[in-house]
């Protein structure tokens, strides 16, 4: 079948592995994985029981550095952990030094950048970018084509929509003054943000807080608050029927 496994490589019971697929040394893998065509896992990757990882996806890829990146490549890594019963869909990149929870669905053509951490039961859908430095809870919604800047924390049962995107430079490139202030956007417990909305640098989104969508958030949104435009501002409370302490099921 084309296949390359290491003779490292620790395969758990009923694998299952595609075509033209490359699994690399120190590689462990559990019981009942489906793994597809032209799928490349590298070294020092660990693999749950019961996850599935369609074709063309890379798990454990190293990344790559410009001499004018502000990321510095590192002499050692640690392993890339995917826990049990994920779902990762193709083409999907999952690179080194990654630790994915367990039961997260991970969609087509997704991309997780180095030194991101996901918690468990998450859905991070088609296309998404997470950059590095990353920590994602539980419970979350990444929809379609969201981009999760650098440095960026995402606590439990936060929502974003599709084709959101943050930033984490004020300085839009330039003034050496940048390389001091890089900071991610933060989402507490149950935040919301709606289609196509913007948060800039270092905005803190507060617990059951809703951004609409197609706003521009430029100041920390406060706790259980709708904000709406083009600068967002405050419009209204998030009705209680809409708070996430009346909409969880007991077993959550």
């Amino acid at each position: 079948m084309g296949q390359f496994i290491a003779k490292s490589v620790k395969l758990g019971n009923n694998v299952s592995i595609g075509h033209n697929s490359v699994i690399l040394d120190n590689v462990e893998i559990g019981n009942n994985c489906i793994i597809g065509h032209n799928v490349v896992i590298h070294e020092n990757v660990k693999i749950g029981c019961d996850c599935r990882i369609d074709d063309n996806t890379i798990i454990g890829k190293k990344p790559m550095f410009s001499p004018r990146s502000i990321f510095k490549s590192q002499q050692e890594w640690t392993d890339t952990i995917i826990g049990d019963k994920c779902l990762i869909g193709a083409n999907v990149i999952i690179y080194i030094q990654c630790k994915i929870g367990a039961s997260n669905l991970i969609a087509d053509m997704a991309s997780i950048r180095e030194n991101v951490v996901i918690e468990d039961f998450n859905i991070i859908g088609r296309g998404v970018s997470i950059e590095n430095f990353c920590s994602i809870g539980n419970r979350n919604k990444l929809e379609t084509n969201v981009y999760l800047t650098a440095y960026s924390k995402i606590e439990d049962y936060c929502f974003i929509a599709p084709c959101v995107a943050t930033s984490n430079d004020n300085y839009a490139g330039r003034d050496k003054e940048r390389f001091k202030q890089f900071k991610g956007v933060t989402m507490k417990k149950g935040a919301r943000i709606g289609v196509s909305s913007i948060i800039l640098p270092g905005k803190t989104l507060n617990e059951d807080c809703l951004i609409a969508g197609g706003s521009l958030v430029s100041k920390d949104v406060p706790k259980c608050e709708l904000w709406v435009g083009n600068p967002a501002a405050y419009r209204r409370n998030v009705p209680d029927s809409q708070l996430l302490e009346n909409n969880l099921d007991k077993k959550d």
